[in-house]
């Protein structure tokens, strides 16, 4: 089992989160963010993820794929897009915020997909799934904390949410890996259905956030560099 692995997942969640309480990070700032882990996303699912899954040899993996392209639909419902940087507060009544329960049930969903296929993946896709899922997060923990504090809620509470997200995606991969030691049941023959289901959300996310990149069908510079930027690491880290 790969101790740093689970760390390093959960402390890039809380110490992206946290830079919140002492860093004004604009919307402006986290939409450039937010396009450079699309352009990662993107780049290593059409570069890398996608070829590994089709050279598995499970049938029909587009199915799966299209499948988990359409299951983010259905979970941005609930999680309102905070995955491509929508930030959404509640109003309850006129003095308070209502906490969004049904946007943590649908982010934590998302999260616990993300990090399933990383227990048991080739060394080269799991350090692109590993690298495309921290790229992805870090805006994520910075949108959720920034949503968390516009609903007037203590600091205490928001970083103890912020806690409960970052140990999801870690979750999410222990589960998958007791599955395969079948110290729970045996599913691992799903584990590449599983995988092009999160590939599925990959594409749905990354290309939500690059064409919501350009703001009124603009030419944005600084954006476009910030995108070719994301997709240059990718391909640099094959």
């Amino acid at each position: 089992m790969n101790y740093f692995m689970y760390l390093i997942l959960f402390l890039s969640v809380i110490i992206s989160g946290t830079s919140v309480l002492f860093i004004n990070i604009s919307s402006k700032n986290l939409k450039l963010i937010l396009s450079f882990s699309g352009a990662f996303l993107f780049a290593i699912s059409v570069l890398h993820l996608i070829p590994e899954i089709y050279l598995s040899g499970t049938p029909n993996v587009g199915i799966y794929i299209l499948i988990g392209f359409f299951a983010q639909i259905l979970l941005e419902f609930f999680s309102e897009g905070i995955e491509h940087g929508h930030i959404h507060v509640h109003k309850h009544d006129h003095q308070h915020n209502a906490f969004p329960y049904a946007m943590m049930i649908g982010l934590s969903i998302h999260s616990f997909l993300e990090g399933m296929p990383l227990a048991n993946l080739s060394i080269d896709s799991h350090n692109s799934l590993l690298t495309g899922i921290i790229m992805h997060n870090i805006p994520i923990a910075i949108a959720l904390m920034t949503m968390l504090l516009q609903s007037h809620i203590s600091k205490q509470t928001a970083i103890m949410w912020l806690i409960i997200f970052a140990l999801v995606t870690p979750l999410g991969t222990f589960t998958s890996y007791a599955i395969g030691q079948n110290m729970l049941f045996d599913l691992s023959i799903y584990f590449d259905k599983i995988m092009a289901v999160v590939i599925g959300i990959f594409l749905h996310i990354s290309t939500t956030i690059l064409f919501e990149s350009s703001e009124n069908h603009r030419f944005n510079l600084i954006k476009f560099i910030v995108i070719l930027l994301g997709a240059g690491v990718a391909i640099a880290s094959l």
